[in-house]
């Protein structure tokens, strides 16, 4: 067979074959309705018949939000498969008297700040959020300086995120930069002694003035621990833990940079019912004027007490039987001491004597309530 005569068999074979492919795919087509059309058709949405119903054909709005990837969704609300996603996250508790503190926070921050840099800064807040600890330390903006600062009293760990932008704008304004000009970034290098000397006095002034937030709450130290510029390195908590986030808007005329709070819920455990509260000082029902106004009234009360000289039972039908100038006679002693009660409760113990003509008990010892007294 000559060379032509092969390469018309196999032309032959393979149109037979590319014949039987296109068959296939009719058949296939057909069964299933136009589901090959279903693929990226972004112009229309098609409803096509077949024998087994009608079959509806989404375009690409419509798969991008079932996907939870709409763009014109502007509350932020997530939807769709990304809803379901995110459904796992727990949602904890809110502290309303977080928004208090950090409020106060940032207008004691931009007192604080202007007599440092001798500068008009702007401390503003963006924005107080819940994460959790993992996800926020693996979308920190590197390069960053993380501070890690202990609460004393309360014997747990914050982190305080210095972004760059911030960093190279406070060195600027201490080193004596112009006014009104831009600082100068300089990116791939680790910061250098001087930056993080200057920038360790800009979060010993924040930590300073974060005390005084919380000081109307309780009063608690927040003493600078360690700067990090690796988050690995900065782990103070699980990851999978909440944590509270304030994001901080620092501006000084052109210049300026964000800085953010991160403290774990564990941390602000011991303060959880202050937290809590929906205003300052708020003492869930308790009426602290009534409450004085009662106390110096019961200063005031007269109570009388009883001294028991002797007790003894005697059956009913012979205190029937009694006569004037019968006697009952008394274990008593007088170097006794006397149990003095205030209505059916014992109160006191004390020996007996004479003062002024009269009987009287001195008073030595308490007697502890019982518990069926309690009840």
């Amino acid at each position: 067979m000559s060379d032509d005569d092969e390469i018309s068999q196999m032309s032959a074979e393979e149109q037979a074959m590319m014949d039987e492919w296109a068959a296939m795919a009719d058949d296939g087509d057909g069964e299933a309705g136009g589901s090959g059309d279903v693929a990226m058709d972004d112009e229309a949405v098609e409803t096509e018949e077949d024998d087994e119903g009608n079959t509806r054909i989404l375009n690409q709005d419509e798969i991008d939000s079932l996907l939870g990837f709409d763009e014109d969704d502007g509350d932020g609300e997530a939807s769709g498969v990304m809803a379901l996603i995110n459904s796992a996250m727990v949602n904890y508790e809110r502290l309303p008297m977080l928004d208090i503190v950090f409020d106060r926070l940032v207008r004691l921050m931009s007192t604080s700040l202007r007599n440092l840099t001798s500068d008009n800064v702007e401390v503003s807040l963006d924005q107080v959020s819940t994460v959790r600890f993992g996800d926020y330390m693996n979308s920190i903006p590197l390069p960053a300086m993380i501070s890690v600062f202990k609460a004393e009293e309360w014997d747990d760990n914050g982190l305080m995120v210095t972004d760059s932008a911030l960093i190279y704008s406070i060195v600027d304004v201490l080193l004596g930069g112009r006014r009104g000009a831009a600082s100068i970034r300089v990116e791939g290098r680790p910061y250098t002694t001087i930056e993080s000397k200057l920038v360790e006095r800009l979060i010993h002034v924040s930590l300073g003035d974060l005390s005084s937030a919380f000081d109307p709450l309780s009063p608690v130290s927040f003493n600078l621990d360690r700067l990090e510029t690796n988050p690995r390195f900065a782990t103070i908590t699980q990851t999978g833990n909440a944590c509270v986030l304030a994001r901080l808007r620092v501006d000084m005329g052109e210049r300026g940079g964000r800085m953010e709070i991160l403290i774990p819920y564990a941390t602000l455990e011991p303060i959880r019912e202050l937290l809590l509260q929906m205003f300052m000082g708020e003492k869930f029902g308790r009426d602290s004027i009534w409450e004085s106004h009662l106390t110096q009234e019961l200063y005031k009360t007269d109570v009388q007490l009883q001294a028991v000289l002797g007790e003894q039972t005697l059956p009913l039908g012979e205190m029937l039987n009694w006569k004037v100038g019968d006697q009952v006679m008394f274990n008593t002693l007088t170097s006794d001491q006397l149990e003095l009660r205030c209505g059916h409760f014992p109160m006191f113990l004390g020996p007996v004597g004479q003062k002024q003509g009269y009987i009287a008990v001195k008073i030595e010892d308490y007697l502890e309530p019982k518990e069926d007294d309690k009840q």
